[in-house]
């Protein structure tokens, strides 16, 4: 019997005809040219794995003869605004770029901020990186399960939702929460907001373990003190200036961020509420200016470390397994604006 015929490789110009362009079109949208729209160069990439281009052999080699490159993406904002001033954001590229230098790898973060499906294909598709990392889900859940079905290699910082197909790393939210509630209802407070953009998957975690925890102990929420409040300290100091405006009873916050608990401190302090005399605040991700702000703050700590790990590990151990979704443990650092 004849032996198998050797499978041909592809050429660059197999790969321009294919996608109905020049060589030099193609040679241009496999070096990231910007004379080359983003389309066209999502297009080649596409045809050049479907047809096994050994394309990244082409690519320039990364400054430090990386083994492999991570693109990180923060979609279109929906409640956090993830910019990289951000403290939060700042701690979690921090956790994974440094189980990137571990692993060997290169890191890339992108300027785009992608918006939609096709945003999000083309964030996968037209770039250098082996995969890519979304820190957030924002309003893209449908569209992440839509990526996931193409094939597309990537991992998610945010909640596990239903139906999901996509792989996320993130908090256990819901434990979060109601462990922030709980520490609340020892010290005594009976009346406690909530402060925070319920719309958002994360925070709308967060939201039902601070209501399962009211519930526990006998309490029926109180609309009234369920506030949203966008992750900046304004917001926050608006949303609890207008609580004290229409004279809102209350003697605890729950803050979905560090940020938001910082602007409702601030708010307090300035109506001649103490902290935590009058009102205990708890804050969510124990940023480091969240020991270091007076009061310091009483939060519920991410592990960023952790997570900036096994996101990374996910993108690179996974072959083409599946990628399974992870919960991380959260942890309540208790300081001085709880008063216990």
């Amino acid at each position: 019997m004849d032996a198998p015929a050797a499978r041909r490789t592809t050429r660059l110009e197999d790969l321009a005809a294919l996608a109905g362009v020049s060589i030099s079109t193609a040679s241009r949208a496999l070096n990231d040219h910007p004379a080359v729209n983003a389309r066209t160069k999502q297009l080649i990439w596409k045809l050049a794995r479907e047809h096994d281009y050994p394309f990244r052999r082409s690519m320039p080699a990364g400054p430090i003869g990386a083994t492999g490159t991570i693109a990180v993406v923060a979609p279109r904002p929906q409640g956090r605004d993830l910019r990289v001033h951000d403290a939060f954001f700042q701690e979690l590229l921090a956790g994974v770029g440094d189980a990137a230098r571990e692993r060997g790898c290169d890191l890339l973060v992108s300027h785009v901020a992608p918006g939609s499906f096709d945003e999000l294909a083309a964030a996968t598709a037209t770039g250098r990186a082996d995969g890519t990392i979304f820190l957030g889900q924002s309003f893209l859940h449908r569209a992440f399960n839509r990526l996931a079905q193409g094939g597309a290699r990537f991992a998610v910082w945010g909640a596990q939702l239903h139906d999901q197909l996509y792989c996320s790393v993130g908090s256990d939210n819901l434990a979060g929460g109601r462990r922030a509630t709980a520490h609340l209802l020892r010290l005594g407070r009976r009346r406690i907001a909530f402060l925070g953009d319920a719309d958002a998957p994360e925070v709308g975690q967060r939201l039902r373990g601070h209501l399962d925890a009211l519930e526990a102990a006998g309490i029926v929420a109180d609309p009234a003190l369920l506030v949203p409040s966008h992750f900046t300290v304004e917001s926050a100091q608006a949303a609890v200036d207008a609580l004290l405006a229409r004279g809102a009873e209350f003697d605890g916050v729950v803050a979905a961020s560090d940020l938001i608990a910082l602007g409702a401190t601030r708010a307090l302090l300035d109506a001649g509420r103490g902290v935590p005399g009058d009102v205990s605040v708890v804050g969510y991700d124990d940023v480091p200016f969240a020991r270091l702000s007076r009061p310091a703050l009483t939060t519920v700590r991410q592990d960023t470390v952790r997570a900036g790990r096994l996101l990374v590990s996910k993108l690179l151990d996974a072959g083409a397994g599946e990628m399974r979704s992870e919960r991380l443990p959260t942890e309540l650092i208790m300081r001085e604006s709880c008063g216990g």
